[in-house]
């Protein structure tokens, strides 16, 4: 990028520039034949570069971002004061622009755990999992227990005890959707490559009772799986005894295990993007395309996410889908969003926060586009629902809200053991089992929490770097981050709070 400008046309086809630094009104920009901005333009906010008349489209990366809702005027502020959502039609063009994916002429390896069914981590943790909320605090005091300093001194191959808490588990249909959903996300964490072994803890009364939920799940207690029931063992303080006594049993075992060299198609990595701003679909989503290009390369599978989020910009991945099949499950995600948006009254344009729109997104529609870089150019090889187990190599989709936390936490039931997240306005995000990686989309945020990103994507923007060139960066920070050097989420010990399902259906 030319460091000189004081904004961005990202495709010939584009009524807006993004601003680069704040505009000032009267700011003259020569790049664009000395357009004078009209009003005020912060930094990352969109100004018109031509006039547009009420009800017609506004493009930016060439793609529809919204309708203007008065006459705009070249030089203006463009943003929700005069611009909004609207209907259109898109051209999915199914399967019309799959390119094939050159294998890397180098196969890579990383340093991650070999599990004896052959499954591979990243990291090597004990999980405490409550079924219901009401075993909650017992879960958590468990993994303080083993928090202490020094409690896991003579265990240096253990990354630690994780509590995965949450607030559901009773009064819902107890065959419905919502407790299936709940079953398979509890279940992908229960049997999660970075658990070495894990305890289910639960109340005993609840809905989600543990054996439907250990039939359901196919999981098999063992000396590396142990249920816990507060009820049958007499309550709070003997189950936290019990599980205590339990972990200490498994230490030695997990323990044992070793780090080694292997391929970097056992990579699963959750693509995430939260605290988003006009910044985001041009240096850190694209940069991390790049690098979900070169993980593919290497036979590894990338999980993109939250349906609302790329709502809009859908026909972008349709034509990308391997089959006709694979494109119409994208399709019948988004009628699924626009029914249950209109069926709860609410609009599927509400996903850009506050913050993100201070930020510069106007509507959904411009930050589908934007989060939809992060998915590279690969083809699309599999659609799958909330939670459930990626069983393919490459880039897939995964059905989920636009709720980072609630996103991520599907990714992980899935099998994601890695999970990178793009944010502009500054997402303080970890999600264990799985190490998090955050890329900042520009230098000031980067400069300004230094202490929780780990890669600063706002020199493409600067000019000091491209796309490409981050890319590869990222990439050697996910095999870094994946054979042990701890994230700055890990750094911090982020991670313990963040395990949040989707769940659906009525609360009774």
């Amino acid at each position: 990028m030319d460091p000189l400008s004081r904004a961005l046309k990202l495709d010939d086809a584009d009524d807006v520039a993004i601003a680069r630094d704040a505009l000032t009104s009267g700011t003259t920009l020569a790049e664009f034949g000395g357009l004078v901005a009209r009003a005020d333009v912060p930094a990352a906010h969109k100004i018109a570069l031509r006039p547009i008349a009420v009800g017609e489209a506004v493009r930016r990366y060439g793609q529809i971002i919204g309708f203007a809702t008065d006459a705009i005027v070249p030089g203006d502020h463009v943003h929700t004061h005069n611009m909004s959502i609207g209907s259109f039609d898109r051209d999915y063009a199914f399967s019309s622009d799959v390119k094939a994916v050159a294998p890397a002429a180098q196969p890579l390896t990383f340093q991650g755990f070999r599990r004896a069914d052959g499954r591979v981590a990243t990291r090597n943790y004990i999980g405490v999992v409550s079924t219901v909320n009401c075993s909650a605090t017992v879960s958590k005091r468990v993994a303080q227990h083993f928090a202490a300093p020094g409690a896991l001194a003579a265990y240096p191959n253990v990354d630690g005890v994780v509590p995965i808490t949450h607030s559901f588990g009773c009064c819902i249909d107890h065959n419905g959707e919502g407790i299936q959903q709940l079953r398979r996300t509890i279940g992908g964490y229960v049997k999660h490559a970075n658990f070495a072994g894990v305890l289910v803890i639960g109340l005993g009364c609840e809905a989600n009772q543990m054996g439907a939920l250990f039939v359901a799940e196919n999981v098999e207690s063992g000396s590396m799986i142990v249920p816990l029931v507060m009820q049958e063992l007499g309550g709070t303080q003997k189950t936290i005894d019990a599980a205590i006594a339990a972990v200490n049993e498994m230490l030695p075992a997990a323990n044992r295990v070793e780090r080694e060299p292997l391929p970097v198609s056992h990579l699963s990595i959750a693509l995430q993007c939260g605290g988003s701003d006009g910044y985001s679909g041009i240096t850190a989503n694209p940069a991390l395309g790049a690098a979900v290009d070169l993980l593919v390369q290497h036979g590894g599978t990338a999980i993109l996410s939250e349906t609302p989020e790329i709502y809009g910009a859908e026909h972008l991945l349709t034509r990308r889908a391997v089959s006709r099949e694979v494109g119409e499950k994208i399709v019948e995600r988004i009628h699924w969003w626009e029914d249950y948006a209109q069926r709860e009254k609410g609009s599927i344009d509400n996903n850009p926060t506050p913050g993100n729109k201070t930020g510069g997104l106007t509507t959904i529609l411009e930050k589908s586009l934007g989060a939809v870089a992060k998915s590279g150019s690969t083809p699309l090889m599999g659609v799958y629902r909330y939670a459930e187990p990626v069983d393919t190599h490459g880039l897939v989709f995964m059905d989920a809200p636009g709720y980072d936390p609630m996103g991520a936490t599907g990714q992980i039931a899935s099998g994601a053991n890695l999970v990178v997240f793009t944010t502009g306005r500054g997402s303080c995000f970890g999600a264990k089992p799985a190490p998090s990686i955050k890329l900042a989309t520009n230098t000031k945020m980067f400069n300004r929490m230094r202490d929780d990103m780990d890669i600063n994507c706002g020199d493409i923007m600067d000019g000091s770097a491209t796309v490409r060139q981050k890319g590869q960066e990222i990439f050697d920070a996910i095999l870094r981050v994946a054979s042990g050097e701890p994230s700055r989420s890990e750094a911090l010990g982020v991670g313990d709070d963040e395990f949040v399902p989707w769940m659906i259906g009525a609360q009774m």
